[in-house]
């Protein structure tokens, strides 16, 4: 429609501007008109460009909110997933220590009726003087592995890692079955680590995956060699490790633990 009144208004226009002589006042009026008109339809279409420009513009602002609203709540969603998994690693904490402590006690009460139920080893009869009635005081026999495991720890406790080392080790050579022989080793490597010697600990807790890989002190150790691994900078090394946490002890607390150093520390 504006096309052929644009059509005719140019016809008209070159009609007056070739031979204006000849272009009556009447013509004049009809170029006016079309001129008039094709202003006004090109208005309106503007204004009607101008309104579906406004409604795309609010469409896309409306999206923009919601795209907006969206990630704002992913981003609290996120805050506070990491909230709670930081809360569940504490009480994973908290429960593993107070399991620790559980299980310390139950080993004291161990070594205490161990050392009750041990029978007096007697020496050698010595020639006495006649006449002499003392006699020889019973020897306390060789202690049993919950004696010499309380005896090491106590050690350890005080800060005697040496000493603590060495009972361990006694344990590992006179029992070597013992259900205690896994707690043994992991000791061994935290008293090195409690020395500072980083290197020896990451070896002895090696030991406690490879000697006995079905305990559950395995996925401790790997879990804490692991992280000594990345307290002396050998990230790749300290992932390797996580990962087999995960891989090969999947429902450890460990494992859930490893998880989240994983997730955070890429």
């Amino acid at each position: 429609m504006i096309g052929r009144r644009v059509g005719r208004a140019v016809a008209t226009l070159s009609l007056v501007v070739t031979g204006g002589c000849f272009a009556t006042r009447s013509d004049m009026r009809v170029l006016q008109g079309d001129i008039l008109n094709f202003r006004t339809e090109t208005a309106r279409a503007d204004s009607a460009r101008a309104r579906q420009i406004a409604t795309v513009a609010a469409s896309l602002a409306t999206v923009a909110d919601s795209v907006r609203a969206t990630s704002d709540r992913l981003t609290r969603f996120q805050g506070d997933t990491r909230g709670e998994l930081r809360a569940i690693q504490q009480q994973l904490l908290q429960v593993q220590e107070l399991t620790g402590q559980s299980q310390r006690r139950l080993q004291e009460m161990r070594a205490e009726m161990e050392a009750r139920t041990q029978v007096p080893v007697m020496p050698p009869p010595v020639a006495t003087v006649p006449g002499d009635s003392l006699t020889a005081a019973p020897v306390q026999g060789t202690p049993g592995p919950n004696q010499l495991y309380q005896l090491a720890y106590d050690q350890l406790r005080r800060g005697s890692f040496s000493a603590a080392r060495a009972g361990f080790e006694e344990l590992l050579r006179s029992y070597p079955t013992s259900e205690l022989a896994p707690d043994a080793q992991i000791n061994i490597a935290e008293a090195f680590a409690a020395e500072g010697t980083a290197a020896s600990a990451d070896s002895a807790y090696a030991a406690v995956v490879s000697k006995y890989p079905r305990s559950p002190r395995a996925a401790t150790a790997l879990y804490k060699m692991a992280l000594s691994m990345a307290r002396q900078g050998r990230r790749p090394d300290a992932r390797t490790a996580m990962d087999r946490v995960v891989r090969e002890y999947p429902t450890s607390d460990e494992a859930d633990l490893a998880r989240e150093w994983l997730r955070t520390n890429r």
